[in-house]
């Protein structure tokens, strides 16, 4: 397996077993030591090869340390229900649940070791931020194509508010979020930038089965213009 975004080379043919096995012993000497306490040594001595190895494959730490989290995020799924609140609440959770596989304590210094480094830092924003924004920007656009969405929509600030909260946990892990409090995010948002408000929450109570979906609360039932 060729780790993300490492240009092939010429010559001998590369190992896929011990990319592997660094990919691996990087994620576990990360789970269990965190960024600022991890060593390349401890990874080659885990993985079975040698620092001069790994060295071939991934010029810095900091660059093995992306393929690795890109390698244990990998390529989040699009929903696509038909339910724009169904679907948005759907990817958030699949962006909550994304960050929650990076060990704790990483994605801070990681990010502030990159920062100097302008291709280290798109690196991390690419691999890290981008598969998941991905998935959100899809969902948006096929709301938008539904009409269940304003035309006039800034599509970029948009993917922005709603990764914000995620991003702003994950980064500085001082909370947790809950799926309540996705809901609610998916629900704020939506009044704003939706056609239709109420319409869409009767579409989404409707899909889950809710047996009170006549039953609007009443300010659930006024959208702002």
């Amino acid at each position: 397996m060729q780790s993300p975004r490492e240009p092939a080379r010429a010559g001998r043919p590369r190992n896929t077993q011990i990319d592997a096995a660094v990919l691996d012993a990087t994620l576990a000497v990360l789970d269990s030591a965190g960024y600022t306490r991890f060593t390349l040594e401890e990874v080659a001595r885990r993985a079975g090869t040698t620092k001069p190895a790994i060295y071939r494959r991934w010029p810095t730490r900091q660059h093995l340390v992306l393929a690795a989290l890109a390698w244990r995020l990998g390529n989040p799924p699009v929903p696509d229900t038909d339910c724009t609140m169904c679907d948005l609440a759907e990817c958030l959770s699949v962006y909550v649940a994304a960050f929650d596989r990076m060990p704790p304590g990483v994605l801070g210094p990681l990010l502030a070791d990159c920062t100097p480094e302008p291709g280290l830092r798109e690196d991390f924003m690419t691999m890290l931020f981008t598969p998941p924004r991905a998935a959100v920007e899809q969902t948006l656009v096929r709301a938008m194509a539904r009409g269940d969405l304003r035309a006039d929509l800034d599509l970029g600030l948009t993917l922005d508010l709603l990764g914000s909260l995620v991003h702003y946990r994950a980064l500085f892990g001082h909370a947790a979020t809950s799926d309540t409090q996705i809901e609610h995010a998916v629900e704020t948002l939506l009044q704003g930038i939706a056609t239709d408000y109420p319409r869409l929450l009767e579409h989404s109570l409707r899909q889950q089965g809710d047996p009170e979906v006549h039953q609007l609360h009443p300010a659930q039932a006024t959208h702002p213009q």
